[in-house]
């Protein structure tokens, strides 16, 4: 997606405003899967997560990066590659939009959640606070590397001696009144 064009941006962001998008599009960052692999892993229909792999792919937040022969058929697999840049603020409803989409995911994957996980092994934070501006800068700077760092360790589903794990981060300023 260029993130310059704010058309562009808008359409994106719309196309996350669907919580299963933002599912199969973490699934899909950094490694291609076809559109049978995001079926079984997220328990839908091999149908409906084309349907909305073509949604994605239509606003550019994946792209088709391999063609393979199937069975008579040719299976297209898909991946994602976030840019390395924070996403542009948009005038109208684009970030409610994805507040509500991330949201929704956080509240389906909450409903998966390991009873039985080990102390110690989650954390949560919800925060309306005032801090001083350079400790701002570097907490985002520090959440925008957490991020990176999950993305690049991230394996493919079910890889052995991997654990699942749902991560939701979104932070921004807000006005002083």
């Amino acid at each position: 997606m260029d993130m310059g064009d704010t058309r562009s941006t808008l359409h994106g962001m719309r196309a996350l405003a669907h919580p299963l998008r933002m599912r199969i599009l973490s699934l899909v960052t950094d490694r291609a899967m076809s559109a049978a692999e995001v079926a079984r892993e997220l328990g839908d229909s091999q149908p409906n997560i084309s349907y909305h792999l073509r949604k994605l792919a239509d606003a550019d937040l994946v792209e088709i990066v391999e063609e393979v022969p199937i069975r008579g058929g040719i299976a297209k697999r898909y991946r994602h590659i976030p840019p390395a840049v924070a996403a542009p603020r948009e005038p109208g409803d684009s970030e409610h939009l994805l507040a509500t989409a991330l949201a929704a995911g956080l509240g389906a994957r909450t409903g998966r959640r390991r009873s039985d996980a080990p102390a110690g092994a989650e954390t949560a934070t919800d925060a309306e606070l005032w801090v001083d501006p350079q400790v701002w800068r570097d907490m985002v700077a520090h959440a925008r590397e957490l991020g990176l760092r999950l993305r690049d360790a991230a394996q493919p589903p079910m890889t052995p001696g991997t654990v699942r794990v749902s991560t939701t981060i979104a932070m921004f300023e807000m006005d002083s009144c």
